[in-house]
């Protein structure tokens, strides 16, 4: 008999588990990996819908007791089956339970009320409504003749807004339903997330450089179909070439998941591509009600949708005819999930893509060093987009050095140089933008005099301060006392950064008390469209500056800004991060990229303690070729991603002893396997943030040149957890660096 491994119900975790169930004999050309059968579950043999996610010959108890499924509900070719299959592809590829993976590629799962609008319909003819209208007016009944007035003339009407136009209250439709003039009924209404102005469409003409980015694209698609890298400098228009995939896309009746890394822009991309398509365009994102989420994923399953625009949930679609899928700005850390299965967005785009016969374009001004590494390997084609959109110049960076600030007594968050230049720009009432680069701002220590980083002498990643007196590595777990002097200069102007967004802006207000200051932060956007409303009213001129995180600096136009200042750019160069340069170079690439967009050529600022430093130098050239170049040597030297795979292995757990054995022995039993010959591993040491709500969380960090090799250890790792009882009770997770 074949019998199947079903995963019954993902939304409790108490059913975190697979069951087993024999096939009968008329199913058993029917079910397959991928299906959603019917089962009887629990002592009472209640009929539950169930997951298959394997498929054998031998049961795994007695084959007597084991129950049968019942029916199939879906055929093999659907869009659920395929969503499961691509959950059965990331669990063995992430390492998760199989429930982890299912819950993550069906997001919304929980079915929720519909949301519902009454409708008042005329049910009698003319003939009898003009004839109670001459009843009425004898008994002078002036509103129920109203509502008859109103219904004669529409034929049917929203009850609420009816209600509230003519001025009358439910008792009186309920007077005309009594003598069965009109009828209310009720209507499913879709909760839609998308309130854009009727005139928002517009045509988009394609500059040359744009016609052949698409071209080259589209041949790859009839050709070896290798998924595509849009290169295009900031301000090149790689929108519009997505557009223009797009649109073709739709012409041949199939779908498109647009991915972006935050919600913030969804504002911008939700304009441009409703002005395109219309409302063929719908989007989703945490801030949408529960509501809001289910409905759109259901619009997107029958159809009523072609274009579905969100961060890295909206990849799960359940699209039927998906054909083409968009990350913008691929090199974007929020692709990558924080939680099992630690998957990145790019992948499993691709694996997706491969499943549903859907193509596959990334984008970004500066891509990340594994998709770039993977064009100069010609496993992905590259296209390119060299220069703006009609051909406007790009910004002049300034580099200034904040040491010599210092030196010049100015001790202010703002250079003299951006100071002149703000002066300049606002009384041309030309828009400011300020970047204050907090990302990674708890992870070093450097001297504010001569630009010292404190960094571990074995991983050349920088130290960070704990309250307890010390500075650790968190890749070796290297330990040393606090500096409370720089050992090069010997100032007492050492330790971490402490200006926010909100000091920031005083200082701006109070250096320029004229000017209209937004902010833009985690906490001026907590609300659902936080974000578009700042923006908004920062696009149409309701504020001369804006001030924010890295938030403000990707993939906006605003072709009012002339100026941007990157205040602490350096910030995340030294964050305890092997990748802290990559993600120097892309914000302050994208923060320079913002200014000059529009019909006025633009400038930026870049204020740091390590001007000579290549990420920044290369930023503010827009020297892409230059950073790789540099970026990628250095990874070859310490056998760092993408050069050599990386893999952490994770732990949390409420008992701290009980973890630390626990990963000791991760730690022996890979040593025993051999891996220390051929690969580097690291620790356990904890993570960044070693204890979070009374969990803690510690790492191990393994470094192998072939990938494969890592996968192969993930899966004898992930077996020795499973059959040991040590780690009960304890979570171990793998995180793969690419």
């Amino acid at each position: 008999m074949l019998y199947a491994d079903i995963i019954v119900d993902i939304s409790s975790k108490n059913l975190d588990k697979i069951f087993q169930y024999g096939v009968p004999p008329d199913l058993e050309d029917q079910v397959c990996v991928g299906m959603v059968v019917n089962v009887p579950f629990g002592k009472s043999d209640r009929e539950v819908a169930g997951y298959v996610v394997g498929l054998t010959a031998d049961p795994s108890w007695e084959a007597g007791k084991i129950k049968m499924i019942r029916s199939c509900r879906n055929s093999a070719e659907t869009t659920e089956s395929r969503l499961i299959l691509l959950a059965v592809w990331m669990k063995s590829r992430y390492g998760s339970t199989m429930a982890q993976a299912l819950r993550t590629v069906f997001p919304i799962k929980a079915r929720m009320d519909a949301k519902e609008k009454k409708i008042i319909v005329l049910r009698a003819s003319r003939e009898k409504a003009e004839e109670f209208r001459g009843l009425w007016q004898k008994k002078n009944y002036r509103a129920r003749i109203r509502l008859l007035e109103h219904m004669i003339q529409q034929g049917q009407a929203d009850q609420g807004e009816t209600l509230r136009l003519l001025g009358i209250g439910r008792n009186v439709v309920e007077a005309l339903e009594k003598e069965g003039l009109v009828q209310v009924v009720s209507r499913e209404q879709m909760r839609n997330p998308v309130d854009l102005p009727a005139d928002a469409r517009r045509e988009v003409v394609l500059s040359v450089q744009q016609e052949q980015a698409v071209e080259e694209i589209c041949q790859e698609w009839a050709g070896a179909d290798r998924p595509c890298l849009l290169h295009g400098v900031t301000g090149s228009g790689k929108t519009q070439v997505y557009m223009e995939l797009m649109g073709r896309t739709l012409r041949q009746g199939r779908q498109a998941i647009v991915l972006i890394p935050e919600i913030s822009l969804t504002y911008q991309l939700v304009m441009g591509f409703y002005g395109r398509f219309g409302d063929q365009v719908s989007v989703i994102h945490s801030r949408l009600s529960q509501g809001e989420k289910y409905d759109q994923m259901k619009r997107a399953k029958a159809g009523e949708i072609s274009i579905m625009i969100g961060p890295r949930s909206a990849l799960f679609t359940p699209f039927p005819r998906l054909g083409l899928i968009i990350l913008d700005e691929e090199q974007e850390q929020a692709y990558k999930s924080e939680q099992a299965p630690r998957y990145h967005a790019r992948e499993v785009a691709i694996h997706r893509g491969q499943l549903e016969g859907a193509h596959v374009v990334f984008g970004s001004a500066t891509p990340s060093l594994a998709t770039y590494y993977k064009c100069q390997r010609g496993e992905y084609r590259k296209c390119v987009l060299d220069s703006r959109y009609r051909q406007r110049p790009m910004p002049q960076v300034s580099i200034v050095d904040m040491r010599e600030e210092i030196r010049a007594g100015n001790r202010s968050i703002l250079s003299r140089k951006l100071q002149q230049e703000m002066e300049q720009r606002l009384e041309k009432r030309e828009q400011v933008m300020l970047f204050l680069n907090r990302r990674g701002y708890l992870g070093f220590i450097t001297c504010r005099s001569c630009g010292y980083v404190l960094k571990c002498p074995h991983c050349d990643v920088s130290l960070t301060d704990h309250n307890d007196g010390t500075s650790v590595c968190h890749y070796c777990g290297h330990t040393q006392r606090q500096q409370k002097t720089c050992p090069i200069c010997g100032s007492s102007y050492i330790g971490g950064f402490h200006a926010g967004t909100q000091q920031i802006e005083e200082v701006v207000k109070k250096r320029f008390p004229a000017s209209r200051i937004l902010r833009m932060d985690h906490d001026t956007t907590r609300g659902k469209k936080g974000h578009w409303e700042i923006l908004r009213a920062f696009q149409e001129r309701e504020a001369d500056i804006l001030v924010g995180t890295q938030m403000i600096v990707k993939g906006h136009d605003m072709p009012g800004v002339t100026l941007v200042g990157a205040l602490a750019a350096d910030m995340s160069l030294f964050a305890a991060d092997h990748a802290s340069g990559e993600r120097t170079f892309q914000l302050l690439t994208q923060a320079v990229g913002r200014s000059g967009r529009g019909e006025t050529a633009g400038s930026a600022v870049i204020q740091t303690y390590q001007p000579e430093h290549y990420s920044i130098t290369c930023a503010a050239r827009q020297d892409y070729e230059g950073f790789y170049r540099e970026e990628i040597g250095y990874r070859e030297l310490m056998g760092y991603p993408p050069v050599s795979g990386m893999m952490g292995i994770l732990g949390f757990g409420h008992d701290e002893r009980q973890l630390d054995r626990a990963m000791g022995f991760i730690r022996q039993f890979i040593s025993r396997l051999g891996a220390g010959r051929d690969a580097q591993v690291i620790g356990p040491t904890a993570l960044a943030v070693g204890k979070v709500q009374d969990v803690y969380r510690r790492v191990i960090y393994v470094k192998e040149k072939e990938e494969d090799r890592l996968r192969k250890l993930k899966d004898q790792v992930e077996a020795y957890v499973q059959i040991n009882e040590g780690f009960r009770g304890l979570q171990i997770q793998f995180d793969f660096h690419i």
